[in-house]
Parts: structure tokens; sequence; C-alpha cells
């Protein structure tokens, strides 16, 4: 009888092992295509926000938005109905990215209107590819990549250039339709970047072949021409713009949190923005005070000394970030911060980055992190098909503008300068001003400020009157930052988020008795991917409190 019970118990147990085995296969499996069928949608979802055509141009008139709203919801009716229950928490964050592109593009259909408000919408040549994963600000779809052409072009490059410029013509006979905005600040600066692209399209008729080649010139001069006639037209129009430029806080707040998935209001950010600011001006004048024996730091007075300068401080970094295991190294980091070592500028035509790096070019080049991030995008791309090209609508911002930034001083304090703290003094002054930027566009936005009292706080709230110097950065920083909600700010407060994000990650491998190590924080930092600092921290740490408070 023992022999049969046993035999009994053996049989169930194995029933009961196979049953579960049954269960949990059938659930993986359940889940595996819930996540299927959240990629297949974002596809589906891509190709949707991607407009129409109007002439060859993409079509962005109030009656085309309002026909395909009926196709936006109910888009975001299936989205609704796809099941997360069961999903891995990376699934789950890549749920929440295609989330928040869809409340972008709804914000900007209901609030932002670049189509309509911001004539800077319609620039179409960009000459140099930006430094994050996408153009910032609004950009529309149909944008001539001047950087992505080789001249003189080959066979296939001249076709797709000539496609490109035939874009132009068309998009701004539509501009002068679609612009029935009264942002009176974003309207006037517009005009100012329109104006430039017909200067820049002027440089294209000297490039390598471009000369000889007469079709490719009579599109430049077609493009020329109808860029001068909108900048004439919105001269015109300037004349009756009377309206605020900013979207106010309540819009503010819900599109940081909804959008880029900043777990702040417009009134936490001035909170963080205020306090970092007077951190970077208390902790300059503590470093003035401890160097104050040391030599004081000399510019780089030729191009000679910048050149060999900058070379030294690629290796410095380099070296650094390699032999402190601050983060692992790939074999493309030095190329790709090598593109980007600048070069020697008078000193009258220096503007405030390019003063600090006549200085020292280290915390300028530890802020070009952006590059190895924009490299490992090129050769390494992320395994996510939702994550391994560039978010809609800035998202990014607090991950790349916030990492760039705050690995500033954490490099810092890992020991960058030990061989001249001197250096330490650019860090603190690099902090302010990006501090007292970011504070002047939130004003800006809440409309308590024009965007000419916004860039006051930017220049005066500099240390060493550094943003005094040159104007055209001021004037570029303060208009990309009306045109973009959140971006401003995005430096300080994503560097709150990412040093949140390596307490939250130290603080757990604490509770599993495991070693913090940074260059462990920084690699897996590396692998989620360019996506907000709020879904970095639950991907990493396990903590999605902050996620929480936004996400309902």
């Amino acid at each position: 009888m023992k022999s049969l019970s046993k035999n009994i118990l053996l049989t169930f147990s194995l029933l009961a092992f196979f049953v579960l085995n049954f269960t949990m296969a059938q659930i993986a499996q359940s889940n595996q295509a819930s996540y299927t069928d959240l990629v297949d949608f974002f596809q589906e979802w891509r190709a949707f926000e991607t407009p129409l055509l109007l002439e060859g141009a993409p079509d962005y008139r109030k009656e085309t938005f309002r026909n395909r709203q009926p196709e936006f919801e109910k888009l975001r009716a299936t989205f609704a109905n796809i099941d997360t229950t069961g999903m891995t928490i990376a699934q789950q964050i890549d749920w929440h990215i295609v989330r928040a592109e869809m409340n972008g593009y709804d914000f900007n259909y209901r609030i932002l209107k670049p189509w309509e408000r911001d004539p800077a919408f319609y620039t179409s040549l960009w000459v140099a590819r930006s430094d994050v994963p996408a153009h910032e600000g609004p950009t529309h779809h149909g944008t001539t990549e001047l950087w992505t052409y080789s001249f003189p072009l080959s066979k296939d490059k001249r076709v797709q250039f000539l496609e490109d410029l035939a874009v132009m013509p068309a998009l701004n006979k539509q501009a002068k339709l679609n612009l029935t905005g009264n942002a009176k600040e974003l309207w006037i600066a517009g005009i100012r970047t329109i104006r430039n692209q017909s200067v820049e399209l002027k440089s294209i008729l000297n490039l390598e072949g471009v000369a000889k080649d007469k079709k490719i010139v009579k599109a430049v001069e077609a493009a020329i021409a109808s860029t001068d006639d909108l900048v004439a037209w919105l001269e015109v129009q300037a004349k009756n713009k009377t309206g605020a430029s900013g979207i106010g806080k309540e819009n503010y707040t819900w599109y940081l949190q909804n959008v880029h998935l900043v777990p702040l209001t417009w009134e936490d950010e001035v909170m963080i923005l205020k306090r970092e600011l007077a951190r970077a001006w208390a902790s300059l004048k503590l470093e003035e005070h401890r160097n104050r024996n040391l030599p004081n730091l000399t510019d780089a007075d030729s191009p000679e000394a910048y050149d060999k300068r900058a070379d030294e401080a690629a290796k410095s970094l380099i070296n650094f970030l390699e032999h402190n295991e601050i983060v692992t190294v790939k074999e493309y980091f030095d190329p790709a911060l090598r593109a980007h070592l600048g070069a020697y500028v008078p000193k009258e035509k220096r503007n405030f980055f390019w003063i600090t790096a006549h200085y020292d070019q280290r915390p300028l080049y530890t802020h070009f992190y952006h590059w190895f991030e924009l490299a490992r995008m090129d050769l390494e791309p992320n395994a996510s098909e939702i994550r391994k090209g560039p978010l809609l609508y800035n998202i990014f911002d607090s991950r790349n503008e916030g990492t760039a930034t705050a690995v500033e001083e954490m490099f810092m304090q890992a020991g960058l300068y030990d061989d001249n703290p001197r250096v330490r003094e650019i860090v603190y002054i690099m902090i302010a001003q990006r501090a007292a930027r970011g504070l002047g566009s939130l004003y800006a936005h809440a409309n308590e400020m024009t965007m000419e009292e916004a860039g006051s706080i930017h220049s005066e709230y500099t240390p060493r009157g550094w943003m005094k110097t040159e104007k055209e950065l001021l004037l570029f920083e303060q208009h990309l930052y009306m045109r973009q909600p959140g971006y401003g700010s995005s430096y300080i407060t994503g560097k709150y988020l990412l040093e949140q994000a390596m307490m939250d990650f130290a603080k757990m491998k604490e509770i599993k008795n495991e070693p913090f190590k940074v260059g462990n924080f920084f690699d897996e930092l590396n692998a989620i991917g360019n996506i907000p600092i709020s879904l970095g921290n639950w991907q990493m740490s396990g903590n999605k409190e902050p996620l929480m408070k936004i996400a309902n």
C-alpha cells in the first residue's frame, strides 16, 4: 500500500509539473504574441505619422489633419487594446515609448501646431548632423540632409539630391497657406532662420561638381527663389502678429509628463534649475578659492596651439574613461570624438562653448559623449525595433542632453581634472550656463517673460560674462527652446534624473549585496538606448515609482 501511495503521489507530482510547464509555456507564448502585436502596431503607427504628400512635399494643411484624425483615433483605440500583462519590463517600456509618441502627435495637433505657429518648422536644408538622435525642435518630414552627401555626387545620389531639392519650392508655397498662427516671437525669430537657409543654399553652388550640372543649379536656384519669397511674405505678415509664443504652465507640464515622460511639473523644473544655478555659482567660487595659488588657465592663441591641445584633450578623455573603468570604451569612440575636435577661433569671435574649449577642450569633449551615443546607434543599433532609431518629438532629450550634461560633472568628480584642478572651474561655469538658459526658457513658456528677457537671465547669470561675447548662440538657443517645450530645461533636469538613476542603481546593488561599479552603470545605460531617463531607470534599477506618478 505504501508503494502504491508513493506511485500515486509521484504520478500527481509529474502531472502537476507538466501542467505547470505547459501553462508557463502558454503564458510566455501569449506574452510574446502581445509584444509582437506591439511591434507590428509601432510600424503601422510610424507609417501613419509620416504625412501624405502634396505636390511632392509633406502635407500639413489643416483640412488634411482634420481628415486624418479619425484614423488616428482608430489607432489609439487599437493601441489601448494591446495587453501588456506579463510583458517583460523591457517590453513594457517599449509600450510606454509608443504611447508617448502618440501623445506627442496629439499634443502637436491640439496645442503646439508648429506648421501653423512656427515659421522655422519649414526649414528644409540641414548642413550638419545633430549631436542628438534627431534634429532639435519640430522638423518637417521632407528635409534635405546636406551632410549625408559627398560632392561630386554619384549618379544615384544626384537623383536623390534633385528629389530633395524639389521639395523646397512646393513646401514654401504651402507654408504661406498653413502659417496662420499669431505667436509673435516665434514668427519674428523664424524669419531669421528661413533667411539663413537662403545663404546656405547659395553655398551649395560652390560645392565640387555642382556648377557644371545645369539641372542641379536650376533646382538650387528655384529653392533659393522660393525661400526668399517666403521670407518676404513672413516679413509682411509679421506686422500683424501680436500673440504669445509660450504654451503656458499647464500645457507645459502635460507635455513634459505625457510626451517626454519627465516626472516633473513646470514648478518642479523651476525649483531644480534655481537650485543648480545657485549650486554651480557657489561651487565655482569655492573652487576658485581652492585654486587661488595655482596659475590661471591660458587660452590657445593660435591654430597650432589649439590643435595640439585638442589632440591631447581627446587622448586624455579616452584614456581616462578606459583606464579608470568608467565605461567600456569601444573602438569607435576615438574616431567619433576626433571628427568633432573643432578648430581655432579668434578671441573676438568665440561663443560660450568655444571660449571654454580654448582654455581646455575636455569639458566640452565630455559633453560630446553625444557622439559616442550616435556612433553606437549607427554601428550597434538597439535590438528593439522600437528603440533602434530616433524617438519622435525630441522625446530623447532627458536621456541624451541629460546624460551629456551629467557626465561633465560625474567625470570631473571621478578625477578627470586631477592633473589641472583649474579646469573644474569651467565645468561649474557650464552647469551655471545651462541652468540659467533653461530657467529663462521656463519663464518664457509660462509667458511671464519675453524671449529677450529670458535671454537676459541666460546672459547675466552665466559666470565671467561668457555669454555676452557672441549673440548668435544666445538667439539660437532661446529660439529653439521656445519652439521645443522642455528642451531648454532637459540638460539640467535630465542630469538630475540620471543622478537619481545612479542612486537607485547603487541602492539596488546594495540590497542584493553586490558591488556597485561605475562602468556597469554606464554600460547598462548605453545598452538600453536613447529613451527617457524615467524609463531607463526602471529597466536598470527596477524603480518604476517616478514613472507611476505620470503614467495614468
